[in-house]
């Protein structure tokens, strides 16, 4: 306040004198005239310029006087071979900074800023080509996933079996001895809901190598196979592998990257996963995710104790204990016994909000989530002992509402009208729109549509429409919604396909070399105030298998600058017009090269 008391205040001891009016008004009029006479004439000029550029561009008068992002060539070393399986933010080496409470250390923990790798990750010695789908189903070339451990650990369990120079898929698991097909068929006589389309989504946790979701391919079921990247060796890699949707991830202190109230079914086999511990807080996570009406299916202990409690390493009054616990917090959570028979027990989440009105009521444990809690936050979002009721508004989300599959991927979700201007008509124009697109896509790569590519990643969907135009190709997408975006993951879910959400500032959880083709609109344009496109596509390198290819439809201000890095990443990119041959908006066609490391040095 003292500066501001100075500032305003006259001093006539400093020996002012006034100016005359006259002259000041003469002045300030004569110079006001010769101010405008220039600013007329550099706003002829500027005008002059502005038209001249419009008519020669053709882009809105905002880009007409934005030059492209230019920048200098770059180049890119490689890493050391021991990166060869790189997963940064879920990185051995960076466990032992992190608690093993809960598991904890297996969680997210991207490194800083200043610790990211700025170099290619290689791929293994002897790598080559992944073998094609369907046959990659039931094997992969042992040099691919070169992992030792987890065959010598669970050949006997019929996980896999190394053959030459070949993994073999025989489609075993812990609790299927018989055979994952055997498993499932067991499964669909409990859940006839599994035949008639009407389960279409499903989760995996714990998932091996992922064959009870590859089985669940053939039966029109697209399942997310979930493992954290632990002991049992590069569980997700494998999957990838073969060709079966999967994700790195593991239930403990934050929340799955998925939304509430999205899949269809969920199933756990032996995965180990302590369900009635810490408050039952990861069953409450599972109940988050689950759609009403939907399915958990649940089989390895304490499911058929009274004959499995021998092999068990345990008592039979443990297990029982173990599965009235269970039984306990599944009904406090609105769940019902729905079948079980053998070691498979199955449980089905309330379609109706009826039962939640008990969880009012005071000292109920778990008790219903607050308001605060929002249901959909899921990036880094922690876990709530709390249940989270399903929003009453919607009447057309549980699983007995929803048009079977496939209708249900051309139906509009009843959710679509939270997110700004979602509707009906938005979602059939942007199905249109992306037809349209896909055809072009096909012609500028031909590959797309046949057996060369088979696992894709849309980097940031809206509606799935991409996926949508692609439904009938031997394919599957994963639709990644940003955690910076409108939230349209639940919309994606409801018609019946997968994502996850994810922050392209940092690394993706997957293993390197794990996608056939990565397509990307307008995300520069979107996430460069926040994210740095040079980290971003060394993120796109890494997950990219090698002669994986990539499309990147974006704004022309941006196109010379993502080739300059591609190119320094051993890309070879074409810059094509897109389907209305627009100039402020290309499509680059790239195409990873397949190189080999030649050096072990740490970079």
């Amino acid at each position: 306040m003292k500066l501001k008391d100075e500032k305003y205040h006259s001093h006539p001891d400093k020996g002012f004198k006034p100016v005359p009016a006259t002259l000041l008004v003469i002045v300030l009029c004569g110079f006001s005239f010769y101010l405008g006479g220039i600013f007329s004439t550099e706003k002829n000029k500027l005008e002059g310029n502005t038209i001249q550029d419009v008519s020669r561009q053709v882009p809105s008068p905002k880009e007409a006087a934005v030059n492209p992002l230019q920048i200098k060539s770059v180049s890119f070393q490689e890493c050391s071979i021991d990166y060869q399986d790189y997963t940064p933010c879920t990185d051995p080496r960076r466990w032992r900074k992190y608690g093993n409470h809960r598991l904890t250390f297996l969680e997210r923990h991207c490194p800083p800023p200043f610790e990211r790798k700025e170099c290619l990750v290689p791929p293994p010695n002897g790598y080559k080509p992944p073998i094609r789908w369907p046959k990659s189903r039931d094997q992969c070339w042992y040099k691919n996933v070169p992992y030792d451990w987890i065959n010598k650990q669970k050949s006997n369990q019929n996980w896999l079996r190394k053959e030459g120079d070949k993994f073999i898929f025989p489609g075993g698991g812990t609790m299927f001895p018989r055979g994952v097909s055997a498993y499932v068929d067991l499964m669909q006589d409990l859940i006839p809901e599994m035949s008639d389309g009407t389960i279409r989504t499903a989760i995996d946790t714990g998932c091996g190598v992922a064959s009870w979701g590859g089985d669940l391919l053939d039966r029109g079921i697209l399942t997310v196979s979930l493992a954290p990247r632990d002991n049992h060796e590069a569980q997700v890699q494998f999957a990838l592998e073969r060709g079966i949707p999967a994700i790195l991830g593991v239930i403990s202190t934050q929340r799955l990257p998925f939304p509430s109230n999205s899949f269809d079914m969920a199933h756990c086999s032996r995965c180990l996963i302590p369900w009635t511990e810490f408050g039952g807080i990861y069953l409450l996570e599972v109940h988050r995710i689950l759609r009403p009406g939907g399915f958990w299916v649940l089989s390895g202990p304490p499911v058929n104790y009274e004959n499995r409690w021998r092999g068990w390493n345990t008592t039979i009054e443990e297990q029982k204990s173990d599965y009235e616990k269970l039984t306990d917090l599944l009904t406090s959570m609105c769940f019902k016994l729905y079948a079980k028979k053998d070691d498979i027990a199955v449980w089905q989440k309330a379609s109706d909000n009826t039962c939640y009105e008990k969880l009012a009521e005071p000292d109920v444990y778990p008790a219903k989530c607050d308001d605060s809690v929002e249901p959909d936050s899921a990036w880094y979002t922690p876990l709530r002992s709390c249940v989270v009721v399903p929003n009453s508004k919607y009447k057309k989300t549980a699983l007995d509402s929803l048009p079977k599959w496939p209708q249900r991927l051309g139906v509009a979700p009843e959710r679509i009208s939270d997110i700004h201007g979602g509707s009906s008509s938005t979602l059939k124009h942007d199905d249109s729109k992306w037809k349209v697109r896909a055809k072009h896509y096909k012609k500028l790569l031909p590959a797309l549509g046949t057996d060369k590519i088979r696992n894709v990643m849309d980097m940031n969907t809206v509606y799935g429409g991409f996926a949508t135009s692609l439904i009938e190709d031997p394919l599957w997408v994963m639709n990644v919604v940003s955690s910076y975006a409108a939230n349209t993951l639940p919309v994606v879910y409801d018609r019946g396909l997968i994502g996850t959400y994810h922050d392209w500032c940092e690394a993706f959880s997957t293993y390197p070399r794990t996608y056939d083709l990565l397509h990307l609109d307008g995300l520069f344009t979107a996430e460069s105030h926040r994210c740095d496109m040079k980290y971003v596509l060394l993120e796109m390198d890494r997950i990219l298998r090698p002669s994986g290819y990539v499309l990147i439809r974006e704004s022309s201000y941006f196109v010379d600058a993502i080739a300059t890095i591609a190119k320094g990443m051993k890309w070879g990119c074409r810059k094509e017009d897109t389907e209305y041959g627009v100039e402020k908006e290309k499509i680059l066609v790239c195409q990873k090269k397949l190189w080999y490391s030649s050096n072990s040095s740490s970079r």
